[in-house]
């Protein structure tokens, strides 16, 4: 059975801003070796990702009015990838930190979408 190929990895603007806050912050608490630990674990995320976007949970699908919206949590760091599967490519929304209120950035950004008349 032939393997599927992985699909392109899309970071929006606000998920690179998300990543290098993060990794700011593991620099400057830990040095430039937990930084890079956090690097490595989001890449391979991000590679898990690619090749099987269906793995990460739909749980706050609802709660954005988009069924494809999903997550995927960074192994050993209190990270969660939300995402969307596009036809050719996975589109990153965010990289937010599991204790953040996600409730509160879901209804922020569905406010957003509705305001600039983009509906995921």
């Amino acid at each position: 059975m032939p393997k599927a190929s992985a699909k392109r990895v899309a970071r929006r603007a606000r998920a690179e801003r998300d990543i290098d806050e993060a990794a700011a912050h593991y620099r400057a608490e830990g040095g430039i070796d937990l930084e890079l630990r956090f690097i490595d674990a989001l890449e391979a995320a991000a590679r898990q990702i690619a090749a099987h976007p269906a793995v990460g949970s739909p749980r706050y699908a609802a709660e954005m009015k988009s069924q494809d919206l999903r997550f995927l949590p960074v192994k050993r760091f209190p990270y969660l990838i939300f995402y969307v599967e596009r036809s050719d490519h996975v589109d990153v929304w965010r990289v937010l930190h599991g204790a953040r209120d996600i409730a509160a950035w879901l209804r922020d950004e569905k406010v957003r979408a509705h305001e600039s008349g983009r509906v995921e």
